[in-house]
């Protein structure tokens, strides 16, 4: 699931501090483009990291044996690599949970660590540190444009447990909820959220779990009052293929463990299924509890699809998630409790004739490909109890349905495109034991429009106009798409500093509902772009963004210097008392930063000589490093408005 499943995203939070007595009114508020009066200085982030992006350390004592490492309470468990090669028994016992009841090893409990040191670096040191380092960067950018240190609060989480366990074992949602009450008293004014990856399904539990505690008169006032901006970065709206992948085969996370043993480690989790891809023409009855955990376990989110979803194929995916090869089964009954099962099931493999069977996106979610292998893999019914008792059976809403847009003032929807990423899979049974009884015999791509295959056989399915950001497919990123309204304004421009030459704009593009958006403009395989979908029209007071930025893969994504800018100029116009469009403009991009100036070699000097000229300072080792900006950044971003 996500080679970024350590992945995460840093917020850029932009109080301006910096710019103050440039730009300030005398009363310190300004006018946003989006109707409401913003203090620069009193703007919050709130960051809500992915998947396997938060520290867990350790909160009990555990010897252990035949090693000199011992775990001890605040130890590091997740992710110290040194006790992970030296113990991984012991590592083990304070990684898994109960798949049953969520609970914690008898012999070891480990806990998230909280503020950003939880989320910066997920193995601090030399070596490992750069390697599971991802927030650094962001985190740099914040403070050389003068971020206050109290204006970026982190949330990690127990990113293991499903979103109700969350909440019964950590109250994670009160405490988010006086999160954002706290700092709009601390600082007076909204939250921006980031929240990268599986981060963005926790929040849109949030949401829904809010209207069991505000009433409903004062569930939009209070959106309104606590959060002015929400941007969604790589959010797996519709899930992801490589779950399912985890579930049978593991998922290492780029660690030195075998396949079998992150298989047992991933489905001991709660959270392994909270990515599973699902049907967009799926939905469920939610049902709303008096009490939060009243009646929890008896009742199941009754499942209601659409006609679509059996007049068209693959549930409105690329193509069919799971091709599964199991043991031929004498008798009429395709699946028999084992106890009927008169040979092994090596001897099956052996013996008998393969079947194979297919699984879509919607079968995939209810439950009916893990019931259909239950006789082959014992991971299936303790994955079928997950399913029916934290997702089907939450009291909020089951996660697995798609959501529309948030009733939030601003959202900013931000992944990336046209990576090669994985759709669907082929396993056949490996006559290995369990967990390392399933191979993966082949996987289905992909990529700019195209479905391919791995072995190179022809592939059956619906491709889309685009692909991925190579962990989550492009169905399921662009879903917030049909968040926006009937009439879209469209840019394509260059990520690279450019003038405005290669610039592509059109304007009230017409968009139905629940489809997806085409733009007809040119693309010149060299360069790499940026498409803005805008749209402030539909809903009064309201603004939705779709940004693809080309080649952005999921988890560098959050590296990526184009986005911070993209970022750091929306905000800069959100807040600036000039502001006259509803969006930054896209007319140009120029130097921002130092490090954004370099040397032309062809002209022997530096480029950009508008914004950027050579000014050598001591400890410069070569040109590009002495080409820097030539007026502050303040003035330069005048220009943006």
């Amino acid at each position: 699931m996500e080679q970024s499943m350590c992945r995460l995203f840093v917020a850029v939070i932009l109080p301006l501090l910096v710019f103050a007595h440039q730009i300030g009114r005398a009363d310190g508020s300004v006018s946003s483009s989006g109707g409401s009066d913003l203090d620069y200085s009193k703007l919050s982030g709130i960051i809500i990291p992915g998947f396997a992006s938060t520290q867990l350390r350790a909160w009990s004592v555990l010897d252990c044996p035949y090693s000199p490492l011992d775990f001890n309470p605040l130890d590091l468990v997740w992710l110290d690599t040194t006790k992970l090669l030296s113990a991984v028994n012991c590592w083990l016992k304070c990684m898994l949970l109960d798949s049953y009841n969520q609970t914690d090893h008898p012999e070891c409990k480990s806990r998230p660590d909280s503020g950003l040191s939880a989320i910066t670096e997920l193995d601090p040191g030399y070596i490992t540190g750069p390697l599971s380092s991802v927030w650094k960067e962001w985190l740099k950018w914040c403070i050389e444009f003068g971020i206050e240190a109290n204006a970026i609060v982190a949330v990690p989480y127990d990113w293991r447990l499903s979103a109700s366990m969350l909440e019964e074992r950590d109250l994670y949602f009160h405490k988010l909820k006086l999160i954002f009450e706290t700092v709009l008293k601390l600082r007076g004014g909204p939250s921006l959220v980031f929240a990268h990856s599986l981060g963005n399904n926790v929040f849109r539990y949030f949401l829904e779990w809010l209207k069991l505690e505000i009433a409903p008169k004062h569930y939009i006032q209070w959106l309104d009052e606590h959060i002015h901006a929400y941007f969604a970065v790589a959010a797996p709206l519709l899930g992801a293929t490589e779950t399912v992948k985890a579930t049978l085969s593991g998922f290492t996370f780029g660690l030195p463990i075998a396949e079998g043993t992150a298989r047992l480690l991933y489905n001991s989790f709660g959270s392994s299924l909270w990515l599973m891809p699902f049907s967009k023409n799926c939905k469920a009855n939610n049902v709303y509890w008096k009490h939060f955990f009243d009646g929890k376990g008896d009742h199941l989110h009754t499942h209601h699809c659409d006609d679509v979803e059996f007049q068209s194929n693959y549930s409105s995916w690329p193509t069919d998630i799971i091709n599964i090869e199991v043991p031929s089964i004498r008798g009429s009954d395709a699946y028999p409790p084992m106890s009927e099962v008169s040979q092994d099931l090596t001897l099956n493999i052996e013996c008998g004739r393969p079947i194979q069977l297919a699984f879509s996106a919607r079968e995939v979610s209810d439950g009916t490909f893990f019931k259909a292998i239950e006789d082959f893999d014992q991971d299936s019914e303790r994955l079928l109890h997950l399913l029916r008792k934290y997702y089907q059976g939450d009291p909020v809403l089951n996660p697995l349905t798609p959501w529309e847009r948030p009733p939030l003032k601003n959202i900013f929807c931000i992944y990336g495109i046209d990576m090669k990423t994985e759709v669907g899979y082929y396993f056949a049974p490996s006559g290995k034991p369990y967990p390392d009884n399933w191979i993966e015999t082949d996987v289905v791509y992909e990529h700019e429009g195209t479905l391919f295959s791995r072995s190179g056989n022809s592939v059956n399915g619906n491709p889309g106009v685009s692909s991925g950001d190579e962990t989550v497919p492009y169905n399921s990123l662009s879903w917030c798409k049909t968040w926006l309204g009937s009439k879209v304004n469209i840019t394509r421009a260059p990520q690279l500093e450019h003038n405005g030459s290669d610039l592509q704009v059109k304007l009230d593009v017409d968009h139905i509902h629940g489809e997806d958006i085409i733009p007809n403009m040119s693309r010149s395989p060299r360069v790499k772009y940026i498409t803005y979908y805008e749209d402030s029209e539909s809903i009064p007071g309201r603004r939705t963004a779709v940004w693809e930025i080309d080649k952005a893969n999921h988890r560098n994504i959050v590296r990526s210097p184009v986005l911070m800018r993209e970022l750091w100029l929306q905000m800069w116009h959100d807040i600036h008392p000039d502001a006259k469009s509803k969006f930054v403009t896209k007319a140009k991009r120029g130097p921002l930063r130092d490090v954004d100036c370099y040397w032309d070699y062809a002209k022997a000097r530096c480029a950009w000589p508008e914004y950027c000229e050579y000014r050598y300072v001591f400890g410069d080792v070569h040109l590009g490093q002495s080409c820097r900006l030539k007026n502050k950044s303040a003035d330069l971003l005048l220009h943006y408005l």
